[in-house]
């Protein structure tokens, strides 16, 4: 008889192997892979009290805690879909989500409460707002409390098939409302299983949650750690000062982050230089980092950096970078270059760069094309959004609207967004590059590259730079350093310095809020540059 392939297995195993293990570590609690578990079956007794259902929704704002990660089997134990909130989002835009998503029930931090409470009166079909850590003055039933008067005894599950969906991820939209990513029990499961592979997931291991929960790679992250009985440390607040302090509390050996956290880090660790005697490997996601920051993690840090790919719609991960054993060969530049890069295909996942004319591009490193992934983590679709899945998913292959190259080795390389392409005098430009050329310079702490218009070549590439403390430079020395390092066409021509660059929760620059600001430099709008 065949066993449907249901997340809560995951935890199962961790109790049966690793029930005593010490493996759960929040600001102010320790759990064993028992004492998590039963916590688990109390929140799925309390939801079941509170009328849930299967297919329900169940939605959660909160940091990185333990309330959080119970929340991933007591939620699916009960056969609800789990709907996890970005923190850093407007109160308008959780009254869309929750309404859309007809969420029944909403867990909040209470340091996010204030997000909520002046919306409440809108929120449709939220019938309980539970909070953790709640104080005396929020008039909300507290978490605690509430969990506590719940059997911890086993939980009947509700049955489950595979393609049932297990959550719904909402997608920052740069344009119009975001859209909701469903995910099946079948898509995350093969995805943790290929994953843990990929990045060697062990029981040896202690994962820091460093990427946001409510992110899909934060989001899948505790199913292949806790399958494998890793300990996991939740962070309520990821500041560099808190992951230093938990890499030698806890002797953390894996961290998973975006390349604008990362950059964090090598900031703090100039400062202070810290030095561990355990191993360390950090799993960058997001857009593509300098082969500069390997450089620096790598021969600096003494840590190992594992590149990936994905988006919320995969699951998230399709390609990985670690070097294959027959390109061991390669000399250290060229490995670190190749580090950069978003990979090659995880096991389970085919992916291919076509050009426009649906063609696969040449393995030149130059021909450039739209990545698109079949797998089986590519989602179930959007939520009431036949339209938007009929267009990104085309004769089963998911079309991501990221731009790569593939090299003679068959590495993928993410050169930009579809969006974000440069065209200069018919020549397409990469802003990852010129970035990745930015970062190389002394005084560039971090950098962002977008289109703006040209006279002459229609459009030239334009810099946001942040310097480093102490450290200083000009325009012109930034534009002559780019022709230094790069065809004269690929150069800047342009530098706007500014304090900080905007970003998303997870650390990804949204360059979006870039052409803004260069627009409202320039006192008015164009629709090419602005979308």
């Amino acid at each position: 008889m065949n066993v449907p392939l249901i997340l809560s297995q995951f935890l199962d195993r961790a109790v049966r192997l690793y029930g005593e293990k010490e493996a759960i570590y929040g600001d102010n609690k320790v759990l064993t892979y028992n004492q998590l578990n039963k916590r688990v079956n109390q929140l799925s007794h309390g939801l079941k009290s509170l009328n849930v259902n299967k297919g329900d929704r169940i939605a959660y704002l909160a940091p990185n805690s333990i309330e959080m990660l119970e929340g991933f089997y007591g939620v699916l134990q009960v056969g609800g879909i789990m709907v996890p909130l970005n923190i850093r989002l407007k109160p308008a835009d959780y009254v869309f989500i929750l309404n859309h998503s007809e969420s029944k029930v909403l867990l909040v931090d209470q340091d996010l409460y204030q997000l909520i409470q002046p919306v409440k009166d809108q929120l449709t079909t939220v019938e309980k707002i539970i909070v953790h850590y709640k104080n005396d003055d929020t008039n909300e039933t507290g978490y605690d409390a509430w969990l506590s008067s719940f059997s911890a005894e086993k939980y009947e599950r509700e049955y489950l098939e595979e393609d049932d969906v297990c959550s719904l991820l909402y997608t920052s939209g740069t344009t119009g409302n975001p859209k909701g990513v469903m995910l099946t029990h079948r898509n995350n499961y093969l995805h943790a299983l290929s994953t843990m592979h990929h990045i060697r997931v062990n029981d040896q291991d202690t994962l820091i949650h460093v990427l946001p929960m409510f992110h899909v790679n934060g989001w899948g992250s505790p199913f292949y750690y806790t399958a494998n009985g890793a300990s996991q440390v939740c962070l309520r607040r990821t500041t560099p000062e808190a992951i230093f302090s938990a890499l030698e509390k806890y002797k953390a050996t894996v961290l998973h982050m975006a390349p604008t956290v990362l950059n964090t880090l090598m900031q703090y660790y100039e400062r202070y230089t810290p030095r561990f005697e355990h191993s360390i490997r950090i799993v960058i996601a997001g857009s593509a980092p300098p082969p500069a920051f390997v450089t620096r993690v790598e021969e600096e840090m003494g840590w190992e950096f594992i590149q990936v790919y994905g988006m919320t719609e995969s699951s998230p991960l399709s390609t990985v970078s670690t070097i294959r054993s027959h390109l061991d060969h390669l000399s250290a530049k060229e490995k670190y270059r190749m580090k950069a890069k978003a990979g090659y295909e995880m096991i389970g996942a085919e992916v291919r760069v076509l050009n426009e004319l649906g063609y696969e591009v040449e393995p030149n490193g130059k021909d450039i094309g739209e990545v698109v992934v079949r797998s089986n983590g590519v989602m179930k679709g959007y939520w009431k959004n036949d339209e938007a899945t009929a267009a990104a998913i085309l004769n089963g292959w998911l079309h991501t609207g990221d731009m790569g190259t593939v090299d003679h080795y068959g590495n993928i390389d993410i050169v930009d967004r579809k969006k974000d392409i440069i065209i200069s005098g018919g020549e397409n430009i990469s802003s990852i590059e010129i970035e990745g050329i930015l970062y190389e310079h002394p005084a560039v702490l971090e950098a962002a590259v977008i289109a703006v218009p040209h006279e002459k070549w229609g459009e030239t590439p334009h810099a946001f730079v942040v310097l480093r403390d102490k450290q200083s430079t000009t325009e012109e020395e930034l534009i002559s350093f780019t022709r230094e390092n790069m065809a004269h066409f690929k150069a800047i021509t342009g530098v706007t310095f500014i304090e900080e660059l905007p970003k998303t929760a997870s650390g990804k620059i949204q360059k979006i809020h870039l052409r803004n600001d260069y627009w409202e430099a320039k006192g008015g709008h164009d629709g090419r540059y602005v979308n």
